[in-house]
């Protein structure tokens, strides 16, 4: 059945190190296992230009370019330029890992927000979409959300009930359901995939993270994104492969991927 999935693994960072050995095997079995297309994210300025070559060695990989919460900290305003030059480049397919997290401590709140802010109103300018890293901040997201609206965009790794599942389409984003929804304590994440319309709905790894059942307190990688959709289309009362079609389609409308 994997054989036929067709699927694409909405989210993935094939740029990280635990990559660095095997990265050709890896791609060969996610070509084995159905999965057609990656989209590799970037977290910061050399992360991002890391994903993007990675994209121009191999057709089926495509990178976005952003600074993730944790890099907020970190990030030097003086290279903002470069951050844009990397979106004007008609390269990068969204903006992204952009964010909010307060269960880590690695970046102030305030310089969460102005970085995360930045970013939305550079969706809205540049016309990409982004990609949305929330945890433990779903008030702060949405309040600043609704305040500076992207172009388009897709809650990555959704990790909230269908309460704020509802709050996320209500303002037009995609969900993404990651490993999460094959854990034992995954039934919230579960319970809001059932409600995602078919048109909003990704799949993903987070590769190297989040290895969904059976593979899981492994390294994560994209073949192992067929597992995730199997159980959401499980969830969802629907069928494999029509699920796998939903999730195909939808990622390619967001990212303006090829056909």
């Amino acid at each position: 059945m994997s054989k036929h999935a067709r699927l694409i693994d909405s989210h993935a960072h094939l740029d990280f190190e635990q990559f660095d050995t095997d990265r050709g095997a890896v791609l060969s079995r996610a070509r084995e296992a159905g999965v057609e297309q990656i989209i590799t994210i970037g977290c910061q300025l050399s992360s991002s230009r890391a994903a993007l070559a990675l994209a121009y060695e191999h057709e089926e990989i495509f990178a976005t370019a952003g600074v993730h919460p944790h890099e907020a900290a970190r990030f030097d305003d003086a290279l903002w330029s470069e951050m844009e030059a990397l979106w004007q480049s008609g390269e990068a397919v969204a903006i992204g890992e952009i964010g909010l997290d307060y269960f880590y401590d690695f970046s102030p709140l305030e310089r969460q927000h102005e970085v995360f802010v930045r970013q939305l109103d550079a969706s809205a300018k540049t016309g990409l979409p982004v990609v949305i890293h929330v945890r433990d901040a779903f008030n702060d997201f949405f309040r600043l959300m609704e305040a500076h609206p992207p172009a388009a965009g897709v809650l990555h790794c959704f990790t909230g009930g269908p309460a704020e599942a509802e709050r996320a389409l209500a303002l037009g984003l995609y969900l993404s359901i990651s490993g999460i929804a094959t854990f034992p304590r995954g039934g919230h994440v579960r319970e809001a995939a059932r409600l995602v319309p078919n048109d909003r709905i990704l799949v993903e790894t987070d590769a190297p993270y989040l290895a969904p059942v059976p593979h899981r307190g492994g390294r994560n990688e994209p073949a192992h994104v067929v597992e995730t959709a199997r159980v959401v289309a499980k969830t969802r009362r629907q069928d494999f492969s029509e699920l796998c079609a939903h999730t195909r389609e939808n990622t390619i409308r967001l990212f303006s991927l090829p056909c």
